[in-house]
């Protein structure tokens, strides 16, 4: 069958995932500009699909699991592994790297009033550090557990049978071993990345003297606030609909437990939004800058 055709027919048979994909285009270049938008993207889908290649193979990362080859002929597949499925970790990585951003980055030392939103900087230290790291993997692990229990049921909704796992785990059937992987995929796509961006040239898609020296005074418009707002509302939306099919199919255990995990994050990000919740201070001067472009 001719690529553009197959292509075609994958869009069509997950629309939900080529709508969250076009969020992604849509939010990531106000971020971080298109050079940085197409590497995030090309890193971590190369990442996910060598490690589904390789674990539906050896078992590593995600441990043992295998694809059905049920919908060949109906979407786009390379080698054995769905293109949508691996193109999906692109998307939930930067969305949980958002999350973690909104958490993370620096306020400006004089923000007024305090009770407002909080104006995020999007500091050059700041978005690569480790903490950034560590709960952008921490969140993307977790979104997982709440995707994958559901899509291993796919065959009582539109997903559709796709794969199995030969020992099924203790987490609604998902081997711990695939919550690993995700954090496999995460801890290599991200940091390459973060390696990256420190050595790009110019600032990313926040204009240059935003990006670089931020005031105290303006709109949201004028800091990485919204982007990243928009990327955390990219994180629940995913959230929210695997939820919703999860309630759907009649799993109430799942999707309760699913509600539970995220009910303390959601009461963090709420105070964290209504400037509840203290946050770093701005860097000055020469600290903002990554260490290659210290005078």
């Amino acid at each position: 069958m001719d690529l553009p055709i197959l292509f075609v027919k994958t869009v069509l048979l997950r629309p939900y995932v080529f709508v969250f994909l076009a969020a992604y285009l849509v939010i990531a270049p106000r971020l971080l500009g298109w050079k940085r938008t197409a590497l995030f993207f090309v890193m971590t889908w190369v990442t996910a699909f060598v490690c589904e290649f390789s674990s539906t193979r050896t078992g590593i990362p995600f441990g043992w699991y295998h694809y059905t080859g049920s919908t060949v002929g109906q979407e786009l597949y390379l080698s054995n592994v769905p293109f949508m499925d691996s193109l999906s970790f692109t998307f939930l990585l930067f969305a949980s790297y958002c999350l973690a951003l909104f958490f993370l980055l620096p306020s400006p030392l004089r923000q007024a009033p305090p009770s407002k939103v909080p104006r995020l900087v999007f500091d050059p230290a700041a978005r690569t550090s480790g903490a950034v790291l560590a709960l952008s993997v921490l969140f993307f692990v977790l979104v997982d557990a709440v995707i994958d229990p559901v899509a291993l049921r796919g065959d009582r909704w539109f997903l559709g049978r796709i794969y199995w796992y030969p020992d099924p785990g203790v987490h609604f059937g998902v081997p711990i071993a695939n919550y690993l992987g995700w954090a496999v995929v995460g801890l290599i796509a991200l940091p390459a990345y973060f390696f990256c961006d420190r050595r790009l040239e110019g600032p990313p898609g926040l204009p240059s003297s935003i990006a670089a020296s931020p005031t105290t005074s303006g709109s949201l418009h004028s800091t990485a606030t919204v982007p990243i707002l928009l990327g955390c509302a990219l994180y629940y939306g995913v959230l929210i609909f695997n939820l919703t099919v999860t309630f759907w199919i009649n799993e109430p255990l799942i999707a309760t437990t699913g509600i539970l995990i995220y009910l303390p994050i959601t009461a963090w990000f709420l105070l964290r939004l209504l400037g509840r919740l203290p946050s770093a201070p701005q860097a000055t001067g020469d600290e903002r800058l990554p260490p290659h472009d210290r005078p």
